[in-house]
């Protein structure tokens, strides 16, 4: 059920936002930024202006972008406030349906990682189970800030990614 290349090269400024502002978490400043950039060949070419957009923004606009992500199975899930893209990614990955012990586990991870880092723990969830993503929070928590920083943004971009071809037919 994607929308063409096409649909989104020949869309008003606010259609595109519309179309393309769930692609990166709750920031339809990336879309507004590459509309200009139109026509975009593929989901790709897309994907790589946004991703270029993302990493030429200043890093206040960056660190938003990341602290715009919810928690994994956090606060966001309980209260259901999650994105429909962002539910769908968590549930697919197994954390709607985690015991109260790996809960506790990831709520304890969450709450470190955020507090060293200053944002909450991003990783592209698809195609992972949540003991590979609780490995993964482990593992991460013992990076330096900015090796940290450009992980998450990287782990943005993937996201990004697996969002643009679930909405482009190509």
């Amino acid at each position: 059920m994607g929308i063409s290349i096409d649909e989104i090269n020949h869309s008003s400024a606010a259609r595109f936002v519309e179309l393309l502002g769930g692609i990166f978490e709750l920031s339809p400043w990336v879309p507004e930024l590459v509309y200009p950039d139109r026509p975009f060949e593929s989901g790709t070419e897309l994907h790589r202006a946004m991703a270029a957009a993302v990493r030429r923004a200043p890093q206040v606009h960056r660190m938003q972008l990341l602290c715009s992500h919810p928690e994994l199975a956090g606060r966001e899930a309980g209260e259901g406030t999650l994105t429909d893209e962002s539910k769908r990614e968590q549930a697919g990955a197994g954390l709607n349906q985690c015991s109260a012990e790996e809960l506790a586990k990831i709520e304890s991870l969450n709450r470190a990682y955020h507090s060293k880092f200053g944002f909450p723990f991003i990783i592209a969830v698809t195609g992972l189970n949540k003991h590979q993503i609780i490995a993964s929070m482990e593992n991460r928590l013992d990076n330096p800030e900015q090796l940290e920083f450009d992980t998450a943004i990287d782990e943005v971009e993937k996201i990004a990614r697996i969002r643009i071809d679930a909405l482009i037919d190509e």
